[in-house]
């Protein structure tokens, strides 16, 4: 793809065929929908495996959506198409919603019949939401990217369903309902996330990165202005597919609320120091101090796994903070240099908490060589997509490496998109 299509990829949001989708939606069910909804995937600047040990993560929303068509039904029943491949063999799914509950339904409507489980099981005001529904999907999100399209469909679901119940979602209404989505996808599809993807897919403004301070779940937008640098960032799409549903993710929580209670705090995160509140105190970022504490805490775990596990943690929250005072700076070169920060965190995931694969660490490691100022693999890991900070005019560099790299490799070819900050989920039509 030439640079003057990625503009067009980018500037433009890659939105559905609404029009197919309302069509598709009235062959099924008959009548037309109540509206039509889009929810974002979202790509994480910084910040991997934080959400769920109480530190800063910086998302934000990407131009490819999820769109739902949906009405209500007076009664408790579930009816589901996926007028677009969402990653299952069945296109269709019918139900009732007092059938919904851990571990049912499986696969792809475990996520948007969840969300309605969630929103009546969390109780006022938001159950009142939680009615039975005919809705019919499709998406731009790719399927096991690392871009969140499990979110995305959760997240879409949530806001029509508040939409057409009359019930707030301004960013503290959205806050309750990012909580309620994470409990769909934790306790109906039994992935053990924390809650970055669906505060990324709900609160969200264009233009900015979301900085969530997961411990609170407190956020701030942060100016994501790369253009004035003369920068982009580059999402490579390994196309080795991941799931959030997999033990490995699931290990990794599982090791550091093990290491926290060993350690005597609520979040491994807190360790590092203060990540409430404002970012204004960015804390050192690998200088002897905060390593000589850092040996200190990890001396205290006889594991050398949970060692690793707990010291990314530590060193990642660092970096989340100094990747946000980079990019408030006032200078170009403050934008540029988050490149080596973007780096760090990829040797980090890869060496001290293993969730890098061969496909992640050739992209990374091309998109270097062909001069990306930085690069890191980006989402839950074990496959899905890398991300490379890349002046404007080296994109088809980049991308013609990370091809050539992949082919030597004998991994598949990789896809390409450039990650533009948009807007949150929200109302189409």
């Amino acid at each position: 793809m030439s640079g003057a299509a990625h503009e067009r990829a980018g500037a433009a949001a890659q939105v559905p065929d609404v029009d197919a989708l309302v069509a598709a939606f009235t062959d099924a069910f008959g009548g037309e929908p109540e509206g039509v909804w889009a929810a974002p995937g979202r790509v994480n600047v910084i910040g991997e495996h934080l959400d769920y040990n109480g530190g800063p993560v910086l998302p934000m929303a990407l131009p490819q959506v999820t769109v739902v068509a949906l009405r209500r039904r007076d009664d408790e029943e579930i009816h589901l198409l996926s007028a677009s491949d969402l990653g299952e063999e069945d296109a269709r799914w019918s139900g009732s919603l007092s059938g919904v509950g851990p571990g049912t339904p499986q696969g792809w409507a475990a996520y948007p019949a969840g969300v309605l489980w969630a929103l009546r099981e969390g109780g006022p005001p938001y159950d009142a939401a939680a009615t039975g529904v005919d809705a019919a999907f499709a998406s731009t999100v790719p399927i096991g990217a690392g871009l969140s399209s499990s979110a995305a469909l959760e997240c879409a679901v949530a806001v029509a369903a508040a939409d057409l119940a009359e019930l707030p979602h301004d960013d503290q209404g959205r806050a309750v309902l990012a909580q309620r989505c994470v409990r769909a996808e934790n306790d109906v599809a039994g992935a053990p996330t924390g809650g970055m993807d669906q505060a990324a897919a709900l609160r969200t403004e264009e233009g900015s990165a979301l900085l969530l301070h997961t411990a609170d779940s407190t956020v701030e937008q942060v100016p994501f202005d790369l253009a004035r640098a003369g920068l982009v960032l580059l999402v490579m799409d390994t196309r080795a597919k991941h799931s959030h549903a997999g033990g490995e993710y699931g290990d990794r929580r599982a090791t550091c609320e093990a290491a926290a209670t060993t350690l005597g705090v609520e979040h491994l995160a807190s360790l590092a120091g203060p990540t409430g509140g404002t970012s204004d105190e960015p804390g050192p970022l690998g200088d002897d101090e905060s390593a000589a504490a850092d040996e200190e805490t990890l001396s205290a775990l006889e594991d050398d796994v949970a060692r690793c596990r707990v010291r990314h943690v530590l060193t990642e929250t660092r970096r989340v903070r100094r990747v946000v005072e980079l990019l408030r700076g006032a200078s170009a070169d403050d934008i540029g240099a988050i490149g080596p920060v973007l780096t760090a965190s990829h040797a980090s995931m890869r060496d001290d908490y293993e969730i890098s694969s061969p496909e992640l660490d050739t992209a990374v490691d091309a998109a270097l060589s062909a001069g990306a100022l930085g690069a890191r693999m980006t989402g839950g890991g074990f496959g899905g997509s890398a991300i490379a900070l890349v002046r404007s005019g080296d994109v088809e560099a980049v991308e013609t490496a990370a091809r050539s790299a992949a082919a030597d490799a004998g991994h598949p070819e990789p896809a390409f998109y450039l990650a533009v900050p948009s807007r949150s989920a929200h109302r189409l039509r």
